[in-house]
């Protein structure tokens, strides 16, 4: 999937990007029902409830990452646009990702979601997206080149344990072993296999629509933690 994007690293290490025009494209198939929960992670090695300030910040005439309410807020003005933000440039292997996301009546083809495995100085990273419609991908970015998103043959999917415009999800990210599961409100939403990065650098994202009107996504209570 190509995609236009901003990215915020975090404030000592602020870099601003851009790329062509892309698509954000919806539809896909239902999904089977899971019957699997979140298991617990083990130890904690990041935690964040955004009262103080390690991530990348910026605005301008795209969008905005701002500190707001003690949350990290994410607005987005152009549309079928992907910005992330980073906490550090740490590297982590094996890690859950767990974070909440408070939808400020964002449209509800608005992606928002977790990446991991980010690589050093590189636009290439795992992500996991949903959007308040009930879709996901779990996907792989590779700089230079279009996304793949690993679910659903290249397409969004449409899960049925999404809640349809909630105003929060709590979501959660398994990077480890080359498996990597996604969860929203604790079910297991898809699980995928791949191993082109074994491990890397965590953050957050959001996705404008392809007819975007308003996109304004915060995120809450940040965890990074080992594997079982």
């Amino acid at each position: 999937m190509n995609r236009k994007f901003q990215v915020f690293l975090p404030i000592a290490f602020l870099v601003l990007a851009s790329l062509a025009c892309g698509t954000f494209s919806g539809g896909g198939e239902s999904t089977p029902l899971p019957t699997e929960t979140q298991p617990p992670a083990v130890k904690t090695l990041l935690s964040d409830d955004f009262t103080s300030s390690r991530w990348g910040t910026a605005t301008d005439a795209n969008g905005s990452i701002e500190y707001a309410n003690a949350a990290l807020q994410f607005m987005i003005y152009t549309k079928n646009w992907f910005t992330w933000s980073t906490p550090n440039d740490t590297t982590y292997q094996n890690v859950r990702i767990e974070v909440t996301a408070i939808n400020n009546q964002s449209d509800p083809t608005t992606a928002l979601g977790i990446l991991c495995n980010k690589q050093p100085a590189q636009d290439s990273f795992y992500y996991f997206a949903m959007t308040p419609a009930g879709e996901y991908a779990i996907a792989r970015a590779a700089t230079g080149q279009s996304d793949v998103f690993l679910t659903n043959n290249d397409k969004w999917a449409s899960s049925s344990l999404i809640a349809r415009n909630a105003p929060s999800y709590r979501l959660a990210a398994d990077c480890g072993n080359g498996a990597f599961t996604f969860y929203v409100d604790g079910k297991k939403i898809d699980s995928v296999s791949d191993a082109a990065y074994t491990s890397g650098g965590v953050g957050l994202l959001v996705w404008s629509g392809e007819e975007a009107t308003n996109t304004n996504i915060a995120f809450d209570d940040f965890l990074v933690a080992e594997l079982p």
